[in-house]
């Protein structure tokens, strides 16, 4: 029989993360590279690795990730995200675990528009009196 796999959808910022685990030996694909050439950035590495660690399914699972847009902190962000949901959809008994350290919530801070009659967001345009 095919070893099962779990899907889930991680989001951060514009980044979005399609994960899949499936039961292997640890290997970790992120667009179809491996996750320490995608990123280089050792802080981003243990992010991406802390819900399996936290959880100790860092050997037991292959995780397989398609992520987009935002840069590259957004997307470890994603990954983090979309992995803890994952491994929920394996074990719900890892819920209270993940949530405890903060590893379901969708982090929902995202660029505020640009209004008009102003050059960004908050910036106004120089006021001059006379």
């Amino acid at each position: 029989m095919a070893a099962k796999s779990y899907y889930a959808t991680g989001k951060r910022k514009s980044a979005i993360a399609r994960v899949w685990l499936k039961e292997g030996s640890g290997a970790m694909t992120i667009n179809k590279k491996r996750h320490d050439e995608y990123f280089t950035r050792e802080t981003l590495k243990n992010l991406i690795s802390r819900p399996l660690e936290l959880t100790g399914k860092k050997e037991s699972f292959d995780v397989h990730v398609n992520v987009q847009g935002g840069g590259i902190a957004g997307q470890a962000g994603a990954i983090k995200h979309g992995i803890a949901r994952a491994l929920v959809e394996f074990d719900l008994e890892l819920r209270s675990v993940l949530k405890k350290a903060g590893f379901l919530t969708r982090d929902s801070r995202i660029k505020e528009r640009k209004k008009y009659g102003q050059p960004g967001a908050r910036k106004r345009f120089q006021f001059s009196k006379r």
